[in-house]
């Protein structure tokens, strides 16, 4: 079995010849409620002649979730559909999705007429985009809508459409879509255990400093498959295809602002475990929320001065004395971190950065040959690193003017061998912000331990944060999801 199951009313509706999937009844999946092996998660396809309210599909997608079976559509689909004001709150983010596209298309279609989506592909290929914004909001396997063109083109209907209402051009690309969004467990014949777990991997290859490497994710996925894990990578593009597993493990730089947070938000919203959630996100990406949070927490931080208008800076200066640093609030990889050492200078770059930002922090210089990451999965230690500074430089990565990098040593240390002060500090700081994956960056001075950021997204790198606690590591974290799917 592929770990698909498509739900019909009666066998005719979908012979089992047309799918390499199983095909069952409706009336068999609600009488049998220990059909599927309770340790699987078992994806079904809801494809019978009604959803609506207390029909035979309303009951089976119902059931499904009291199951633990991953359903589509799920019984709020099915509901949300019947009536515009249901889902009212959409059209904002479709109508603009969806003028979007005849906009770059240049359609000239005229009048009213209906636009026909099977998880999320249109038959009419100019609305792609749209029709997977569309199954983001609505997990229907087939949705038909209703667009009236005048100045700007207005949806006027959303429908699911049951696949025996569907004509025979119809019913044919509906097939088609389905094969083609449940290929990922078509593609590899071979026989093999299904996974008892999915986890999506949100990456960017693309990406020049990701948390992790591809080759780290690859890493990953082979220590998940022998704990049942089926490691799946998605990209930027796939937030649609996100419910379809049961965790989310986010390793792509995070931003407020793009389109990590909409990842994490929607796992959460599923109840989906998530690393990193979106409230880690809120408070890690700002430093300013940062400094206020570890303060009241008594988390011990360099000395800081809040920067919001140009009375601001001679107070820094006195407070923090020469040279200074400066931060803006969602910089990462130590960007957007800038070192200055006169009034004048400090006063430049605040007139620039201030375009941007209406708040800035400015904190003591306190320069270290190395920077303490202590790593924090679920309020316990994970990895303690040693950062070294990049060579002639005061900072662990160096950036250059045409966007070259270069990055300092490292070494990892065993956990019961780092410093006292630093693991009760880091310890201190992430379980102020959650109970995640969290990095704290530290500095050991001589005047103290201090706390310089909690980041909600650490790099994590085989070979580097994993070389002294090796697959541990990885376990942990994958025992983290599963104690919560489990849940």
């Amino acid at each position: 079995m592929t770990g698909w199951v498509i739900l019909v009313d009666h066998e005719r509706d979908f012979p089992n010849a047309d799918t390499p999937h199983k095909v069952i009844t409706t009336a068999d999946y609600l009488a049998r409620p220990k059909l599927f092996n309770s340790a699987f998660r078992t994806k079904i396809v809801n494809l019978s002649r009604s959803y609506n309210y207390q029909s035979k599909g309303y009951y089976a997608s119902l059931l499904a979730e009291a199951r633990g079976h991953r359903i589509l559509p799920t019984v709020e689909t099915m509901l949300e559909l019947r009536q515009q004001k249901l889902y009212e709150h959409a059209l904002p983010e479709l109508e603009a999705a969806l003028n979007r596209c005849a906009h770059r298309t240049r359609a000239t279609d005229t009048g009213t007429f209906d636009l026909m989506f099977c998880f999320g592909i249109g038959q009419d290929q100019r609305f792609e985009p749209f029709g997977r914004l569309l199954f983001d909001w609505f997990r229907c396997p087939a949705m038909e809508v209703t667009i009236t063109v005048g100045r700007t083109w207005k949806i006027d209907r959303i429908r699911g459409r049951p696949l025996s209402k569907l004509g025979p051009e119809d019913s044919q690309f509906f097939r088609q879509a389905l094969q083609q969004h449940t290929q990922r467990d078509w593609r590899n014949p071979k026989a093999r255990a299904v996974a008892k777990y999915s986890l999506a991997v949100l990456h960017d290859p693309a990406e020049p400093m990701p948390p992790s490497s591809g080759d780290t994710i690859r890493y990953l996925a082979r220590v998940a498959e022998k704990l049942s894990f089926e490691v799946e990578v998605l990209n930027k593009r796939q937030l649609a295809e996100l419910a379809e597993f049961d965790a989310l493990f986010i390793r792509s730089t995070t931003s407020i602002d793009n389109y990590t947070y909409r990842f994490a938000r929607r796992a959460w919203n599923e109840g989906m475990p998530v690393i990193d959630d979106p409230v880690s996100m809120i408070r890690c990406t700002n430093k300013v929320y940062l400094k206020e949070l570890l303060e009241a927490q008594g988390v011990p931080i360099p000395p800081t001065v809040m920067l919001a208008e140009n009375e601001d800076l001679d107070r820094a200066a006195q407070q923090l004395g020469w040279p200074m640093v400066v931060k803006i609030p969602d910089g990462s990889f130590s960007r957007g971190v800038h070192k200055v050492e006169t009034r004048d200078e400090l006063k430049r770059l605040t007139d620039q950065l201030f375009q941007d930002t209406d708040l800035l922090l400015a904190q003591k210089y306190m320069p270290t040959t190395f920077d303490w990451r202590v790593g924090v999965l679920d309020g316990e230690p994970l990895f303690v690193c040693e950062y070294h500074m990049a060579q002639g430089h005061w900072q662990i990565i160096k950036h250059g003017p045409n966007g070259n990098r270069r990055e300092g040593s490292y070494r990892t240390v065993a956990i019961q061998d780092a410093p006292t002060d630093i693991l009760k500090a880091g310890l201190r700081a992430a379980q102020a912000i959650g109970s995640g994956l969290y990095g704290v960056d530290l500095k050991e001075t001589p005047e103290g331990v201090f706390v310089i950021e909690v980041n909600d997204n650490p790099n994590l790198e085989h070979g580097v944060e994993d070389q002294v606690g090796k697959d541990e590591i990885w376990t942990r974290l994958l025992q983290w999801f599963v104690k919560r799917i489990d849940a």
